[in-house]
């Protein structure tokens, strides 16, 4: 069986490419075929270059570091590669991926991370934050996310079975492209890599790349008004001055830290403050590895990685953490304060141990017996 991967661009390490990683050793003689990608990333992810097919977008000025620039050209681009010599096609997808051109002699099976968010659900928020809501700029740029939405939907039906990231995401699969999901599948968590601390320390914790849809600034703007609880926050990004200017006495900016500072806070931390709506979350389940609870807003992939109950729900033994209704400060103060009340009901043995249901090599199994599945269904 020759196999092909698809992924949209391999030059930075995220969540989507901890799970390409993975299809990329569970299919070692597979062929791998990407808009763009750039050498160390390549070695991050211990692929051997010459695995690697990209895209005409490579050759495009600056395209290993603006590739986003280059979108208009993304959906031509991913129907340029020639798949026809393959029986098995995955595509990697949370953009453009799944778009590969196949045929009906081939098993094309995406696993989707979202519709493409700044299409759809992200349309008007990636509009307003970049500036494109009037103007000649704005005018192209709403044509061609319409264009995009059309030519998404269509090649929607090149796809045999969608396996998504989330129940979140199964929901949104059906929305978009009226598509039912063979089944959801989570990503992997590299769960062993945390360990325990049963006993915590007085502060709470918030780690993350300082973006606006991570709402730090909201976590931020809670505990400032909140000076009796102690906040430490770890992350750098665009949002850094803005955040740090926000910070009160009781409010600790770190930055960027490595991943030992990260493990040794999330260990000692009393608890762990979500605040994003994400279309899974691996940050919070990296947190309950270390047997630290988690108030997360109550929305997206949050209400299936952490065990949660809202403000006045019943907790038990086996809860992970409190979710908070909006994304404000009034809601997110009243789940800190349900917490405190409930603090003893959480037990960070039982955390852990929901965690890693989560956990990478549960992924390599589970994925690799659907894709069998799924190939042996194809194949009759």
């Amino acid at each position: 069986m020759k196999v092909a991967i698809v992924h949209e661009w391999l030059t930075v390490i995220a969540g989507s490419e901890s799970c390409f990683k993975e299809f990329a050793k569970i299919y070692p003689e597979a062929d791998i075929f990407v808009l763009v990608s750039d050498e160390k990333s390549l070695v991050k992810l211990e692929i051997d270059p010459k695995r690697v097919t990209n895209s005409f977008v490579q050759k495009l000025p600056k395209a290993r570091t603006k590739w986003k620039n280059y979108l208009p050209f993304f959906p031509y681009a991913v129907e340029q590669f020639d798949l026809s010599g393959y029986d098995l096609i995955i595509s990697s997808s949370h953009a453009v991926a799944k778009g590969v051109i196949t045929n009906a002699n081939q098993t094309h099976i995406c696993y989707i991370y979202s519709p493409i968010r700044y299409a759809w659900d992200l349309y008007h928020q990636y509009l307003d934050e970049s500036n494109l809501k009037k103007g000649i700029k704005g005018l192209f740029a709403k044509t061609v996310l319409h264009y995009i939405r059309k030519w998404d939907r269509t090649t929607a039906n090149n796809v045999d079975e969608f396996i998504p990231i989330s129940k979140y995401i199964e929901k949104r699969v059906w929305r978009t492209y009226r598509r039912k999901s063979y089944k959801v599948i989570y990503p992997p968590v590299a769960v062993k890599d945390f360990t325990l601390k049963e006993e915590k320390d007085d502060f709470y914790l918030a780690a993350s790349r300082l973006v606006p849809y991570k709402k730090i600034d909201l976590i931020v703007d809670a505990f400032a008004s909140m000076p009796n609880k102690k906040l430490i926050v770890i992350g750098d990004g665009p949002e850094f001055d803005k955040i740090n200017s926000k910070a009160k006495e009781n409010v600790i900016i770190m930055g960027y830290q490595n991943f030992e500072v990260l493990k040794d806070h999330m260990q000692r931390a009393k608890a762990f403050i979500f605040a994003a709506e994400e279309d899974f979350g691996i940050i919070p389940i990296e947190a309950q590895a270390c047997g630290t609870p988690v108030i997360a807003f109550g929305k997206g992939g949050s209400l299936e990685t952490v065990n949660g109950a809202f403000f006045n729900d019943t907790l038990n033994e086996y809860s992970t953490g409190v979710y908070f209704k909006k994304q404000d400060v009034k809601s997110l103060k009243k789940a800190v304060d349900y917490f405190e009340e409930n603090e003893n009901v959480f037990s960070a043995i039982k955390i852990r141990e929901f965690a890693l249901n989560f956990d990478r090599d549960l992924f390599v199994e589970n994925i690799k017996n659907t894709f069998n599945e799924i190939i042996e269904k194809h194949n009759k």
